[in-house]
């Protein structure tokens, strides 16, 4: 339990390593022959979770503070698993486990055991995998090894089994197409085929991001990778500075490729106080007006933005939400639900989320095991007119381990 006192925020805080970069430059360390450098890496749970699993497949690792060495390799060391709770750790590894041949099976625990894997397994049995799991669920059950070919996917829920399937078709003899229905989170693709060209490996595709036409036979080279900042994580912390007084997050590229950096054009947008410089952006308190927003890309910036919303007058449209009913919890349930107990003006309408300016209060959230559910509940917490008492905090530490410290930095009260 935490409580998260009514503060005015003001300060500088570096913005934590992605752990969407971090897990893509893990994947790329396990298949490149000698040894990968990884600078910056945080220790937050899923970056964890990929660390373990490229162990299990045959990385030697060694972590020294911030920086993780890893010597690739695929020579599976255990026929077990284990995603912890990261939905892209299970759907990246398993094409890359599918590669060794044998027996192998992925799980992991908590809310990663109710999110759906059945593109997982669509998309392996095309390309010869033998693949069964629990009714669309984990635990996956795979035996290899993976082949070379023409598989379609869709990508209406996630892109993760496809920057999967990316990650070990160069590995294969025998070139392959993938073809894509329905893409969504291309920024997320994008990511993905830029952590594969620093590694060495080139994959044509179209504009659209819907064929991917992958020569096999390609090998990873090691190099030295530095993280970029997260901005799925410094998001709520600009949204602090919008809300609460003035705060400035470090460490974020302003060309990131990463689809969280459009938190930027929401605040703009809402009329938020904003400078970026070449590697920080800080965020000032100002007069908020409604905005609108399409999270069809960036589903993982609604919890932020729905706190945003609460204190912009008006009326704010959050579109291209549906797919938050399958993260760490039903988003839009959860947000709902615990918003509208601090007073929160929240609805959903189809694929969309209306959130009108409200006087917010004092209540007990519960975070629902969700990350961003607690950082959101935090952080929404600092303009009301009590404090906010929130159940099993340390759920953050999926994603940004340090966000209450940071919190703290910033002169939030506790």
């Amino acid at each position: 339990m935490r409580y998260v006192r009514p503060s005015e925020v003001h300060g500088t805080i570096a913005a934590p390593p992605s752990k969407s970069d971090g897990q893509r430059a893990v994947a790329a360390a396990l298949l490149a022959a000698g040894t990968t450098v990884i600078d910056r890496v945080g220790r937050c749970d899923d970056l964890r979770a990929a660390v373990e699993v490229a162990g299990g497949l045959g990385a030697t690792i060694d972590q020294r503070a911030d920086r993780l060495e890893i010597r690739g390799g695929l020579n599976p060391r255990t026929r077990e698993l284990n995603c912890g709770e990261s939905g892209l750790c299970l759907r990246v590894f398993a094409p890359i486990a599918a590669l060794c041949g044998g027996e192998m099976t992925l799980h992991g625990r908590g809310s990663l055991m109710t999110r759906p894997a059945s593109m997982v397994e669509s998309a392996l049995r095309q390309l010869g995998v033998t693949c069964e799991s629990r009714n669309g669920f984990p635990p996956i059950r795979l035996k290899g090894p993976l082949k070379s070919g023409h598989v379609k996917v869709d990508g209406g829920s996630t892109s993760q089994h496809i920057s999967g399937l990316l990650f070990a078709l160069p590995a294969v003899q025998g070139d392959s197409h993938v073809e894509v229905a329905n893409p969504q989170s291309k920024p997320y693709l994008q990511m993905t085929l830029s952590t594969l060209e620093r590694f060495g490996v080139r994959i044509e595709h179209d504009e659209a991001l819907t064929d991917f036409f992958i020569r096999g036979g390609q090998s990873y080279i090691p190099v030295r990778y530095r993280l970029e900042g997260d901005w799925s994580g410094a998001a709520f912390m600009l949204v602090a500075g919008a809300i609460a007084g003035r705060v400035t997050v470090e460490n974020l590229n302003p060309d990131s490729l990463q689809a969280d950096r459009a938190v930027l054009d929401a605040l703009r947008q809402c009329g938020a106080d904003i400078l970026c410089d070449a590697a920080a952006v800080t965020v000032r308190k100002n007069e908020l007006l409604a905005f609108e927003f399409d999270a069809h890309d960036s589903p993982d910036l609604v919890p932020a933005l729905a706190v945003l919303a609460c204190y912009c007058q008006g009326t704010s449209l959050i579109s291209g939400t549906d797919r938050l009913k399958i993260k760490e919890s039903n988003r839009t349930r959860a947000l709902i639900s615990e918003l509208t107990k601090m007073g929160a003006r929240v609805s959903e309408h189809e694929d969309c989320l209306r959130i009108t300016g409200a006087v917010l209060k004092g209540a007990r959230v519960q975070t629902q095991n969700d990350h961003r559910i607690a950082m959101a509940a935090a952080v929404a917490a600092l303009g009301a007119e009590q404090e906010v008492v929130l159940d099993d905090p340390e759920c953050v530490s999926k994603s940004y381990p340090n966000f209450f410290q940071d919190l703290e930095t910033i002169g939030v009260k506790k």
